[in-house]
């Protein structure tokens, strides 16, 4: 084999390590269901903001654990549901959470629940008026929106997530404390307080040579 030969066929080879490299080293995407769980780092994801937020309306309005204001509220006002706002979650942990994501999912369960009605926050709410502002002068007066039609609620919830983390070694524990207060916006009273804590184990494999 010629000098040429031997330096083309050393040059292929290159080219080909450095393509099948390339390929092991590319990203891979792979789309999955949103609602399956995956933990890769054990901090808080999707799954837990879902899981508390179910845990925690189902337990607020279980009789056992302190939930029958809405009952007591339906009975006294000839069956009419009760009227939420989900008011501010504050984030007292030492990572990054998104606490949108979490009152989104508040609010949905509160109103899978059946059991109440839910009303814009407050940063909603603006957005909501500045349109119905905008329909007094510019939507024809068979569409436009009423003014002062809106509907008042009765009970606020608001909560703040707190976390603990002990680590050792290649181990981490994680532990999350929810804790929610359902507050009578008339009278400030607190009709309902509930919690959810969560603990993880995170453990990175040791390598062994």
């Amino acid at each position: 084999m010629t000098t040429r030969a031997r330096s083309i066929r050393r040059a292929a080879l290159l080219v080909a390590g450095t393509l099948v490299v390339s390929a092991g080293c590319a990203t891979q995407v792979t789309r999955v269901n949103p609602d399956q769980q995956i933990d890769l780092s054990g901090r808080w994801n999707d799954t837990d903001s879902r899981l508390v937020a179910d845990a925690l309306i189902s337990e607020s309005f279980d009789a056992e654990s302190g939930g029958d204001w809405a009952a007591r509220y339906m009975e006294a006002h000839g069956g009419r549901r009760p009227t939420v706002i989900v008011g501010s979650v504050r984030n007292g942990s030492m990572e990054h959470i998104s606490v949108g994501t979490f009152v989104r999912e508040i609010e949905r369960a509160y109103l899978n629940s059946g059991q109440v009605q839910v009303v814009a926050s407050s940063e909603e709410r603006g957005e909501v008026r500045a349109e119905r502002e905008d329909q007094q002068e510019n939507a024809t007066a068979d569409t436009r929106a009423r003014l002062a039609r809106e509907r008042g609620a009765q009970f606020m919830l608001q909560g703040d997530i707190q976390s603990i983390e002990d680590r050792e070694a290649g181990r981490r524990v994680l532990y999350y404390q929810v804790d929610a207060t359902l507050v009578d916006i008339e009278t400030n009273e607190k009709v309902w307080t509930g919690q959810h804590r969560i603990k993880k184990m995170v453990e990175r494999p040791r390598l062994r040579f």
